[in-house]
C-alpha cells in the first residue's frame, strides 16, 4: 500500500486513520484518485483539501465508523465502491458483532485498495444480480440451533465470511487444529476473491486450458477432493509445487492460495516501494540476499522482478519478526513451480508492465 499524508499538515497517516492526530482535520479515502484527503466542513457536505472543485460525503456505513471512504455529494449512491457490495451486515445493535464488523471492513477495504488499483472487474449484485460482487458478514447460530456454524467460502460470487474470524482468540484456535501457518481477515478475503476471479477471468474469458496446465484439472469431484485433504493431508513432498499445504486439495485450492500470495506479495513490495526500502545485509557477499523496491509493483515489473525484490523483504522481516518473538511474516517458500502460478496470476491481471508508465 502506498503511504498517505494529511494535506493540512504533511503528518504520515495510516490508510485506516478518521482523523489527523497532529491537526484534528477528518479524514476520508477516495478510490477516485487514490488518496486520503483532509476534509472541511461545507454545510451538510465535505469539502477535500487536495480536490477543491467538488464535495463529497461519507459512505453510510461511516455511522457506524466501519468506514472512512468518500462518495461525492450529489451521488444518489449512499455507500462506496466498497461497502456497496455488501449483501448481509450484522446487527449493529449487538456491540460484539459490531465490533466484529469493523474488523471485518478494515481488512476488506485493503482488499478493494488492490482491486481497484489492478483494474479488475468489479460488478456488483445491482450490476449483476445472478453472479456479482457480493459479501454475507453472518454470526454463528445459537447453541442447539438446527443449523452448523458459518463456513467462510464462495459461491457464483456471494463470499461468506463468519464474523468469529474477527476474534482473535478463535482465529488462532482454528488456525492450530487446522495446522496452518498463517491465518489472516486479510487473507480470508484475498483467497475467497481469488475464486470469484477464477469464475470471472479464467473460465470465462477461455483461460481453462492454460490454468489447467499449471493447477490441474478442476473438473475433478471438488467435496471429495477436500475430503481426502481433511482424511490423508497433503502428500509429503507438496512444497516442490504448492504455496501452501491446503493448496493441494483441489485445483481451485490451488488458484485460490495462489491468487491470495501474489496479493500479499504485490501490496507488501508496494509498502515496501514507499518507503524506499533497501536490503543488503553485511554477511551477504554474493548479494542473492540483497534487493532494492526501486518500482511500484502495480504498475511496473514482471513477476521474476517482482519475486527477486520480495525475497530480500520477506527474509528481512522475518528476521525482524523473530527478534520480537514473533512468528515469521511470510512463511512460505516460492519454488519454481509456484513461481509460475503467480506468474499466471500475473498475467491475468494484465500487470506484465515491465515498460509501463
Amino acid at each position: 500500500m502506498k503511504l498517505f499524508n494529511c494535506q493540512a499538515c504533511g503528518q504520515m497517516l495510516y490508510f485506516e486513520n478518521r482523523v489527523c492526530e497532529r491537526c484534528g482535520h477528518r479524514l476520508g479515502y477516495l478510490p477516485d484518485d487514490d488518496r486520503m484527503h483532509a476534509l472541511e466542513a461545507e454545510g451538510e457536505a465535505w469539502h477535500a483539501l487536495g480536490a477543491p472543485q467538488r464535495l463529497y460525503r461519507f459512505c453510510a456505513n461511516a455511522e457506524q465508523d466501519a468506514c472512512n471512504w468518500l462518495v461525492p455529494a450529489g451521488s444518489e449512491e449512499p455507500l462506496c465502491a466498497a461497502c456497496r457490495h455488501n449483501h448481509t451486515i450484522p446487527d449493529v445493535s449487538d456491540a460484539q458483532a459490531l465490533a466484529q464488523w469493523r474488523k471485518i471492513e478494515l481488512a476488506k477495504h485493503r482488499l478493494f485498495y488492490t482491486l481497484i488499483k489492478l483494474g479488475l472487474p468489479l460488478a456488483n449484485r445491482s450490476d449483476d444480480p445472478d453472479s456479482g460482487l457480493a459479501f454475507d458478514f453472518l454470526g454463528d447460530p445459537a447453541p442447539g440451533a438446527s443449523e452448523g456454524p458459518v463456513m467462510t467460502g464462495h459461491a457464483n460470487g456471494l463470499i461468506t465470511l463468519a464474523l468469529s474470524e474477527a476474534d482473535d482468540g478463535e482465529r488462532e484456535t482454528r488456525r492450530t487444529r487446522l495446522h496452518e501457518p498463517y491465518r489472516t481477515l486479510l487473507g480470508h478475503f484475498r483467497h475467497e476473491i481469488g475464486h470469484y476471479y477464477w469464475d470471472r477471468l479464467v473460465r470465462d474469458e477461455d483461460r481453462l486450458e492454460a490454468a489447467r496446465a499449471l493447477f490441474g484439472d478442476e473438473r475433478q469431484d471438488y467435496a471429495a477432493a477436500l475430503q481426502r485433504h481433511y482424511d490423508q493431508g497433503p502428500p509429503p513432498d507438496w512444497q516442490q509445487s504448492y504455496i501452501s499445504a491446503y493448496a493441494t486439495s483441489h485445483p481451485w485450492e490451488d488458484f485460490a492460495e495462489t491468487w491470495a500470495h501474489y496479493l500479499h506479495i504485490v501490496d507488501t513490495l508496494e509498502t515496501a516501494h514507499a518507503f524506499g526500502m533497501h536490503v543488503r545485509p553485511a554477511v551477504d557477499p554474493t548479494g542473492d540476499l540483497s534487493g532494492r523496491v526501486d518500482f511500484n509493483p502495480y504498475r511496473h515489473g514482471t513477476i521474476a522482478d517482482i519475486v527477486d525484490a520480495w525475497l530480500p523483504i520477506a527474509f528481512a522481516v522475518n528476521n525482524i519478526n523473530r527478534s520480537m518473538g514473533q512468528t515469521d511474516v511470510y512463511p512460505f517458500i516460492l519454488t519454481e513451480p509456484v513461481i509460475a502460478k503467480l506468474g499466471f496470476i500475473h498475467s491475468l491481471v494484465g500487470a506484465d508492465r515491465a515498460t509501463g508508465t
